[in-house]
Order: C-alpha cells, then sequence, then structure tokens
C-alpha cells in the first residue's frame, strides 16, 4: 500500500523539482525565491517577464514532453518493440513534411490549422508508409531499416521542399530552427489550447491501454480474446499520429524523448499501459523540461536547438538498447 501511493508522490515530486529548474533556467538564471516572488504578484520587470515569457514556455515544453512521452509508449506498444520511437520510424519526419508545407506555402488558412492539420496528415501518412514497407517482418531489424528508411527519404523531401518553396519573402532560418527542436513560447491562449490538446491525447491513448495489452500477447492470442487486430492497430495508428503531429506542431523534431521515456516508465511501473502511458507522459515532460533548461542556458545568450540536446542524450542510450537486443 505504502509503495502504491509512495510511486505517484515521488513521481509528482520528481516532475515538480524538473519544472522549477526549467523555470529558473535560462541565460538570465533565476533563484527559487525569485520564481516565488514573480507567482506572489512581485511588479519587478524581470518578475514580470518571468511569469509573461518563461513560464509559459517551460510549461509548453513539459506538455510537448508529455505527449512524446505518450507517442513513443503508444508506438512501442503497437509495433512490440521496445526500439519502436516516432522518430525513428517516419512518423515525426511525415509531421514535418506537413508542417514545412504550412509554413512556406500560402494556403490561405489560418497558420495554426494548416499546421496541425498537415502535421497530422504527414505524421499518418509516413506511419502507414512503415507499416507497409515492413509489412512481414517479426524482428527489430526489419522494423528499424524500414524505419530508417522511410526517416532517411521524408528528410531528403523535406529538404527539397524547403528549398523548392521558398523565396525571398520567407527566411528559411525559421523552418531551419523549428525542424531542429525548439519550443516556442506560446500565449496563454495557444497554451490552453495546448493543454486540451493533451488532455485529449491522454484519454485517447488509455482508450487503447487493454488492446496495446493484448498485442503484447501476440495477434493469435489478441484476437482468441476477443480484439480486432486489423480495426484496433488502424485506430492505434491514427492517435499515435495525432500525438505526434501535435508535439511536431509546438515543438518541432525533437528525438529519442519518445524512446527514452517509456523504457523508464515499464522499469518503474511495468509493461500494463493503464500505468505506462500516463508515467511515460510525465516522465517525458521532466525529460523536456530539463533539456530545455539546459537549451537555453548552457551557451547564454544563445539558445542550443532542444533537438541537439535530446539527441545527444538519447542517442547513447539508444545503441546501448539496441546492444542488449542484439546481444539478447
Amino acid at each position: 500500500m505504502t509503495a502504491g501511493i509512495g510511486r505517484p508522490v515521488l513521481l509528482a515530486l520528481a516532475l515538480l523539482a524538473c519544472l522549477v529548474f526549467a523555470a529558473c533556467a535560462g541565460h538570465r538564471w533565476a533563484g527559487p525565491l525569485d520564481l516565488a516572488r514573480a507567482l506572489a504578484g512581485d511588479p519587478d520587470l524581470g518578475a514580470r517577464l518571468l511569469v509573461a515569457w518563461r513560464l509559459p514556455r517551460i510549461l509548453a515544453a513539459g506538455l510537448v514532453g508529455a505527449l512524446l512521452g505518450l507517442g513513443g509508449a503508444i508506438f512501442q506498444g503497437v509495433f512490440r518493440n521496445p526500439l519502436a520511437e516516432p522518430y525513428l520510424l517516419g512518423s515525426a519526419g511525415g509531421a514535418a513534411i506537413g508542417a514545412t508545407i504550412a509554413l512556406l506555402v500560402p494556403l490561405g488558412i489560418p497558420s495554426s490549422l494548416a499546421l496541425g492539420g498537415l502535421s497530422f496528415a504527414g505524421a499518418w501518412a509516413a506511419t502507414g508508409l512503415v507499416l507497409a514497407v515492413a509489412h512481414g517482418a517479426r524482428d527489430t531489424a526489419g522494423l528499424l531499416l524500414a524505419g530508417v528508411a522511410v526517416a532517411a527519404m521524408l528528410g531528403a523531401v523535406r529538404s527539397f521542399l524547403m528549398l523548392a518553396l521558398s523565396d525571398e519573402s520567407v527566411s528559411l532560418q525559421v523552418v531551419l530552427s523549428w525542424t531542429l527542436g525548439g519550443i516556442q513560447t506560446p500565449t496563454w491562449a495557444g497554451l490552453g489550447l495546448l493543454a486540451i490538446l493533451v488532455a485529449m491525447a491522454l484519454a485517447a491513448s488509455l482508450s487503447l491501454a487493454r488492446g496495446l495489452d493484448l498485442l503484447g500477447l501476440g495477434a493469435d492470442q489478441a484476437a482468441a480474446f476477443g480484439l480486432e487486430t486489423g480495426r484496433f492497430l488502424r485506430r492505434a495508428v491514427l492517435v499515435g499520429a495525432f500525438v505526434v503531429a501535435v508535439a511536431v506542431a509546438y515543438g518541432g523534431l525533437v528525438g529519442f524523448v519518445g524512446l527514452i521515456a517509456p523504457h523508464i516508465a515499464r522499469w518503474w511501473v511495468g509493461p500494463r499501459h493503464r500505468a505506462l502511458l500516463p508515467v511515460a507522459a510525465c516522465i517525458g515532460a521532466g525529460l523536456v523540461l530539463v533539456c530545455d533548461g539546459l537549451a537555453r542556458s548552457v551557451l547564454p545568450p544563445a539558445e542550443i536547438p532542444l533537438g541537439l540536446i535530446t539527441a545527444a542524450a538519447g542517442g547513447p542510450f539508444f545503441l546501448v538498447l539496441l546492444r542488449r537486443r542484439m546481444g539478447a
């Protein structure tokens, strides 16, 4: 009983610590007392900037990290492969192509609507393409090769679009900065919309929990328990594409968080997705909060792209996992 109560409390405290670190970090560090005074309504300019600029930024970073953790857990469950990750499997690359078109092509619709809609379409199409290419593959190598091939192809297509669609009125610097990963500071209204989307993503993900547990037993066993595997896989891919699209639209290409967060969650709470999904979301939020704080503070006053920080941390993690899988 104590362990059951202690884990949520410990997780909440760890997430709070990451939040405080991210709020204090930056090219100009703020102490915890400065943060407390700002939240209490201190009229000082630094305190007002802390609340008006840094607080929405770090809350957006946490929500994007939660989406990445959720997306990784969903794809690992769908593919029944602990090395599956939206960035490696091309879903993020597909979303990036959609977002690149939305950023470079005047479509005559609100940019926020175009960014979200095209990101979603790209993520779903890319994931479907990986599934089609890797059809029949039963091992890690087949899935990874299909994902890497599709991701490389999508990267080339994105680069071509950036060169072909840009003109003098559109700066490639904006798109390049976005593709390297980075949380943009939203308005409070934009942050509220992101929070609603994250809540929807979590609810949709939890509705997949039982089916993902059954898929872990194998397709035949899942069908024996009454799961319509074909229909469920399409729904799971749709939900995963939605989760990845929202994360990419708000944070650009941020790799490896979707790989690391579900693994840490699985080590901590086990493989049952009813517990795994929300814990992976919380761990993903904490990871992005810490990485975003480092990105803003390592080379002041410049800001390192968030995607570079997560790749530097996640690349070795992935290699260790791959080595263990190959050894097993």
